[in-house]
């Protein structure tokens, strides 16, 4: 097959949006046919693509007489893709039209090709032209997320939902995660500034490491070696709040792909035991690739954290750290796809299977010990409204303030708080 790149993202944006499936799945299948610098322009190309869908779908309403349907829908996302070059590349026009159009050979139709010629030639006209007032589309083009989402964010965000939504569509930070059996974050810092890789920010309760532009993992001093991995600064909170100490034994609930197992792990080395589930299989290897570059130990076991009674052998825990399903709306930002796989209706799902889940895991602490509670989403029912309702039909348990304010339950980290990701932690102790 031709490396046609703009072929690639349209046939990875349809797998997503038609097919449902997940970009982190589908990107890498159409990577491994590129070389170099344009496996980074097919990924720029499909992020792109899915952050700003709906004005992009839009724009090429406007401009067709009827939509592609059934086998052209490829090439509805080839259009899709064109403009998305157009209105947000520094390609000239005229590339991105030409390479636009060659497309239709390599995904074996040229009989579309004077379609998309035509279509995105017009596009280009009318980007020199006056632009006209948006204002009156509605939230889903406007803000380019699907409209049930927004409506959530509006009940739950009166304030803020605008900012959230704005943060979903920025590029996201790379940070760090120094392993501190092997170096201090401050040792780390001086490697970096010998390797001429600029630092933005640290973030002070985690000692996190934000980089000022993010670079291959190759790149960075020592990460084959295990000197350190790539965490956003607000996966680093778990262990940190989870705060594990000697002798402890620990059970990290729905584990893939490791990051917060191995950092429990880095910043405590001496607690008696840690195991590592998750109901994946094929996502446990990740945990394993982790461990054994981190030179870290864990009993990993693929199991399911709502049904104990298929693996646990007994033994209570004094410290579960659940990093339960969930709809992901907070790490939009990292995962753009999220936006159109997601539906309102696996919210409910999710919110029963978080309770399940809870329900479960929380007779295996023991008592005096801690649960900490984790999800990336920001929806007030997975989090807030979740923790409330557990505390409410569980009288022996406990909330743990972690932040200063005397009605928050927990602690709702937004997409644009300090530049992290969005996060929720609530922290549980079980009474004696």
């Amino acid at each position: 097959m031709s490396k046609n790149i703009r072929a690639l993202a349209a046939k990875c944006c349809y797998s997503v949006i038609d097919q449902g499936r997940s970009l982190s799945d589908e990107l890498p299948k159409q990577q491994d046919k590129l070389e170099g610098k344009d496996k980074g322009l097919l990924q720029e190309i499909c992020y792109g693509v899915l952050r700003y869908l709906p004005e992009l779908e839009h724009d090429v309403r406007q401009l067709m007489e009827k939509p592609l349907t059934g086998k052209q829908r490829v090439f509805h996302f080839l259009l899709i893709v064109g403009v998305y070059q157009i209105k947000y590349m520094r390609i000239p026009d005229h590339a991105a039209v030409s390479e636009t159009v060659a497309a239709t050979s390599v995904l074996k139709n040229r009989h579309m090709k004077a379609l998309v010629n035509g279509v995105l030639r017009n596009f280009v006209r009318q980007q020199s032209a006056e632009k006209p007032d948006n204002s009156a589309l509605a939230d889903a083009v406007n803000f380019n997320h699907p409209g049930w989402f927004i409506k959530k964010l509006k009940l739950g965000y009166p304030k803020q939902w605008q900012s959230i939504l704005s943060a979903n569509q920025v590029k996201p930070p790379m940070w760090l995660r120094v392993n501190q059996q092997v170096k201090t974050p401050e040792n780390y810092l001086s490697l970096l500034a010998d390797s001429d890789i600029a630092v933005k920010t640290i973030d002070p309760l985690s000692h996190a490491i934000e980089l000022a532009r993010p670079i291959d993992v190759l790149k960075l001093p020592g990460f084959n070696e295990g000197w350190v991995s790539v965490q956003d600064a607000a996966a680093q909170q778990a262990a940190r709040l989870l705060d594990c100490k000697t002798d402890d034994v620990v059970l990290d609930c729905c584990a893939a792909p490791g990051g917060k197992t191995c950092h429990v792990l880095e910043t405590t080395p001496n607690i008696a035991s840690m195991t590592a589930i998750d109901i994946e299989e094929a996502r446990l290897e990740r945990v394993k690739e982790n461990l054994t570059r981190l030179k870290l130990n864990a009993n990993v076991i693929t199991a399911d954290a709502a049904n104990p009674n298929a693996w646990w052998d007994g033994q209570l825990y004094d410290r579960i750290l659940l990093d339960a399903p969930c709809s992901g709306t907070g790490v939009i930002r990292r995962h753009p796809d999220i936006k159109w796989l997601r539906k309102s209706s696996d919210i409910d799902a999710l919110v029963v299977l978080q309770q399940q889940i809870l329900k479960s895991i929380w007779s295996l602490l023991k008592p005096g010990g801690t649960l900490l509670y984790a999800t990336c989403s920001i929806l007030p029912e997975e989090n807030s409204q979740q923790i409330a309702k557990f505390i409410q039909d569980n009288t022996d348990a406990q909330l743990i303030a972690i932040t200063d304010e005397e009605d928050d339950i927990g602690w709702q980290l937004l997409p644009d708080d300090k530049n992290m990701d969005g996060f929720y932690y609530a922290k549980l102790i079980k009474k004696q």
